[in-house]
């Protein structure tokens, strides 16, 4: 690729490709009025604060059944804070992944 000044044939296409653009009142529009896009936010991003409450409520429902399963040493209150923590677990990831995301 060469740097040095353009040809007579090169210079008189160019010249007629410049007035060309300048007789565009369409492009002319546009370009005088061009706003540069905003990097768009994730929609996820947007909602973490009703999740957060979500997994907030999901942790204290699998403390109180991981404190209720201590004490009592019932089957099925073990079971259910195994179900719940597995989903606090999930639900807190998520949570996690979208705030690091943004």
């Amino acid at each position: 690729m060469t740097t040095g000044p353009l040809r007579d044939d090169e210079e008189y296409k160019l010249r007629e490709i410049e007035r060309a653009l300048r007789r565009d009142r369409r492009l002319e529009r546009c370009l005088r009025t061009f706003n540069p896009p905003r990097r768009p936010v994730p929609a996820r991003a947007m909602n973490y604060r009703p999740r957060a409450r979500g997994v907030a409520v999901l942790l204290a429902l699998s403390v109180t059944l991981m404190l209720i399963g201590i004490i009592t040493s019932q089957p099925g209150v073990i079971w259910a804070f195994a179900a719940i923590w597995a989903v606090t677990l999930c639900s807190a990831f998520r949570l996690l992944c979208t705030w690091t995301e943004a």
